[in-house]
């Protein structure tokens, strides 16, 4: 989504440079080309700021967290908790506290489905989803219905890559929950989450958002969003894969069951029977990635400095200067809507070439680029086609590496002998 005037000064290639020198990775040459990384979508890389915050605090300060009394213990449950403040900060949480740290969004959104949904969906109730999904904001609520009896509506998809909203009253008319997508992984469609939650509420469905992709590439703040639950993970946003959030209101959160038993999520336990922590103990049994919130932290630091609204100014400059060169490319299909309406997430088709194939010739360029369905198999039956390829620009990316992958593409066409 295009964001509204703003007198903050735009990324400049000169800090662009500086990002890129703060980001060990980028000095690759992998098939002795220089390292050109579109893939952030997928995950994105990692600046010397997280790395070393990791590293000092296995060097440092290594000890489980909570219960330690002895001073490296408290070092590292106070880093560990530190980090939930900031994110909870970085994503306008009215309380840190709703911030639960689990492995990634994906345990995130299971966490909902099995606490809140198996308490409260019933046999006969609805669940709508979108066709956009990430199979991670799909497959546990099919499953939940499966379980249930409840059953799934669907928000279908434009031409242009849009959600069809029409009939969305209908849709939400005695439903349960809604589960939508933040930005489509696959066609970078920027969705109006606060729209969609006032609806789903207005409906009393609780709102369930994949936030993958917003998270990392533009402001969010998810109490003007409206929204009940709210799931992103590190590894999209600088931060280290095997961490994320999933937040969510207290009132609902409190109200759940534990997703897993174990140690460090109980109040009291006798033989027969226990009583639970509050929040958000009671959600993260067990050690937690202690080193991974440390850096996780670090990441929301890194982005903060910056400034989420620069970071998404000059992502959308760099999808814009990118779909003007894709679109005048023959035998070339853009998926997705305009520039307005997207973010740096690009998926193409190239005439008959299979998007495997052109990523592997991306490849060889040292160009790097998803390929295949992108967790969104529904999507592609949408399109009607098998498997896309996808580039996604992030702050690190330059106008040249966009100029680098439309020579690759060409590259590709002259050994399939496309014109």
């Amino acid at each position: 989504m295009a964001l509204a005037p703003s007198s903050t000064p735009m990324l400049t290639q000169t800090d662009v440079a500086r990002i890129r020198s703060e980001f060990p990775i980028l000095k690759e040459r992998p098939h002795g080309k220089p390292l050109v990384f579109l893939d952030s979508a997928a995950s994105s890389q990692k600046p010397i700021q997280v790395i070393d915050a990791m590293d000092d605090y296995y060097r440092r300060y290594h000890a489980n967290i909570h219960r330690g009394v002895y001073h490296i213990s408290e070092l590292a449950t106070e880093a560990y908790e530190e980090a939930r403040r900031k994110i909870a900060r970085f994503i306008g949480a009215p309380e840190a506290e709703e911030c639960i740290y689990v492995r990634n969004a994906t345990e995130g959104i299971n966490l909902v489905a099995y606490s809140w949904g198996r308490t409260n969906i019933r046999r006969g109730d609805a669940i709508v989803v979108t066709e956009m999904e990430h199979h991670s904001n799909l497959v546990p609520w099919q499953i939940l219905a499966q379980q249930t009896g409840a059953s799934l509506r669907f928000v279908r998809v434009t031409d242009d890559g849009m959600l069809d909203l029409h009939d969305l009253d209908r849709l939400l008319d005695g439903a349960k929950l809604f589960a939508f997508t933040a930005v489509s992984n696959t066609l970078g469609t920027v969705n109006d989450v606060a729209f969609l939650s006032a609806r789903a509420r207005a409906a009393g469905a609780v709102s369930v958002v994949d936030a993958c992709q917003a998270v990392p590439r533009m402001p969010v703040d998810v109490a003007a969003w409206g929204s009940d639950f709210v799931a992103f993970s590190a590894h999209k946003m600088l931060g280290p894969t095997g961490v994320g959030i999933i937040w969510g209101r207290r009132e609902l959160l409190e109200a759940m069951p534990p997703f897993m038993a174990g140690g460090g999520m109980i109040g009291v336990v006798r033989l027969e029977s226990s009583t639970y922590a509050g929040i958000p103990a009671r959600f993260e049994a067990g050690t937690p990635a202690i080193a991974e919130a440390v850096g996780f932290g670090v990441a929301v630091d890194y982005l903060t400095a910056i400034g989420m609204d620069r970071i998404h100014r000059y992502e959308l400059e760099l999808a814009a200067y990118a779909l003007e060169r894709l679109r005048k490319m023959k035998n070339v299909v853009v998926y997705g809507p305009g520039i307005e309406h997207r973010t740096g997430v690009i998926s193409l088709t190239v005439g008959d070439i299979h998007a495997h194939d052109l990523a592997t010739i991306l490849d060889s360029e040292g160009i790097c680029v998803r390929a295949g369905h992108h967790c969104n198999q529904p999507l592609m039956e949408r399109l009607d086609v098998p498997a896309t390829a996808r580039a996604s620009f992030y702050l690190y990316n330059t106008p040249a590496e966009v100029d680098a992958l439309v020579a690759g593409i060409e590259k590709a066409k002259a050994i399939f002998k496309i014109a």
